[in-house]
Parts: structure tokens; C-alpha cells; sequence
């Protein structure tokens, strides 16, 4: 496996430095040198499409309710915190702007129910289609979004894998299965690759199963250090 060959998603952006999320947490990942971009997208009450992982806004922000329940302006006021650094949620409109024309691969990850075709609509827009995968732990949801867009590359995030899954997957026609990184070895990742699908991970807690991960053959992984997968990807292969 050669590097390029190989996608480092920046999970989040780079996370482990910077708020994640944030044009900050994304510009990092890009300046480390990561090939990809892995983010989340929710819409707030009034209807605008924002960069958020979680349902709640208070681990990372400290307010209380819902992105769901404050419109984007209202939002605006808020900041997304790391330590002593601060940066306000973006649009999904925004962040393609400033990145859609960077050669990276982008993993975009439906985090709300009714999202899909305004998500299908900016990928075309922003003409990234070849170069996105779009992922959600919901199948309905990639269902949804595979029926308004068929030519979208679609990728199923899972904490377990088995053949009526991968089945499932297939007969969706899905570009990619995302399995925990705790499941990859050698055997598994040669058994999707045999099925056709493409192989990333997600959970990649520590650099002990960000190496297990690669060397088990994987195409890509999200990950909040991707300055520490780069080193690693370096040194594997001579460079």
C-alpha cells in the first residue's frame, strides 16, 4: 500500500488540537498534511445546514438545548471550545466553499433525519461528488439519500459487521463499509475489499489501533491526530 493510495481524514478536522468542527479544527487537518476531511452536518431550526456532531451543545460549547432549537444566528453567538481555543459552527455551505476545490476526499456524515437532499444538492453544487463519501449509522438514511441521488457514494458506519450487512451493502450498491477500528485484521479487511466495498475506519482511539488499522490494509480512517497517522504512514513506507 503506498501512501497516496491511503486516505487520512482529518476526524472532525484535526480535534485532538482544535475545536472540533471548526474552520480551525479543518484548516489543521489540511496544514498536517491529511488527504481527506470527515465531518457532520445537522440543520438548525430555521432551516441552514451547520457542521455539528453532537445532538446536544454542551460538551463542546457549554449551552444547553439542541442544535435543533436555535436558529443558525442564535448559534453564531455560540462558541466550540478546546481548551483556550474558541471558534464559531460553520455552515456546510461555508465550509465547502473554502474547501471544495482542494484535492482531498471528503466523508460527510448525515447526523439528522430530512437532511439528505439539501446534503445531495451542495455536493453537486459544489461538484465534489467523485470525491465524497456520504456516511450516517442510519441506513435509511443513506437510503434516502441514495434514492434522490443514485450517482452519490454512500458509506455505512457500523460497531459490528457480519455477512447480512455486507450483503445488505452490496445490493445498495454502498462505495464503502466503516467498521469500528477494533474489528480490522488482515482477513476482514480482504473479505469487504473481496466484496467490492471500500474500508475505513472510525474509533480510532489511540495509535496502537491507528497502526493495527493500517496495516491491516484499510483504505482510510478518521482521525483526530493526523499529524501521528502521517508520521506512521512515512515511516511504513520509506518516505
Amino acid at each position: 500500500m503506498k501512501q497516496n493510495d491511503f486516505v487520512t481524514y482529518a476526524h472532525r478536522g484535526a480535534s485532538h488540537y482544535c475545536p472540533e468542527n471548526t474552520m480551525m479544527a479543518f484548516y489543521m487537518g489540511m496544514q498536517m498534511g491529511a488527504n481527506g476531511i470527515e465531518t457532520d452536518v445537522r440543520r438548525t431550526r430555521d432551516g441552514v445546514l451547520v457542521l455539528f456532531h453532537d445532538e446536544a451543545l454542551a460538551r463542546v460549547t457549554g449551552a444547553e438545548g439542541a442544535v435543533a432549537d436555535y436558529t443558525y444566528d442564535e448559534l453564531q453567538q455560540l462558541l466550540v471550545k478546546k481548551g483556550e481555543l474558541h471558534d464559531k459552527i460553520p455552515t456546510l455551505a461555508d465550509f465547502l466553499a473554502h474547501f471544495a476545490y482542494r484535492d482531498i476526499t471528503f466523508a460527510i456524515e448525515l447526523k439528522a433525519d430530512g437532511i439528505e437532499q439539501e446534503v445531495a444538492d451542495l455536493i453537486f453544487r459544489y461538484d465534489i461528488a467523485e470525491k465524497t463519501v456520504v456516511t450516517a449509522f442510519e441506513l435509511h438514511r443513506l437510503e434516502n439519500i441514495k434514492q434522490y441521488a443514485p450517482a452519490l457514494r454512500i458509506g455505512y458506519l457500523t460497531e459490528t459487521v457480519d455477512d447480512a450487512l455486507v450483503d445488505k451493502l452490496v445490493a445498495m450498491n454502498a462505495a464503502e463499509i466503516c467498521p469500528h477500528g477494533r474489528d480490522f485484521t488482515p482477513e476482514n479487511v480482504a473479505k469487504w475489499h473481496a466484496r467490492g466495498l471500500n474500508v475505513r475506519a472510525w474509533g480510532i482511539s489511540d495509535e496502537e489501533i491507528m497502526k493495527k488499522v493500517y496495516d491491516a490494509g484499510a483504505d482510510g480512517m478518521t482521525v483526530n491526530f493526523p499529524d501521528l497517522l502521517l508520521r506512521y504512514i512515512a515511516e511504513k513506507e520509506g518516505k
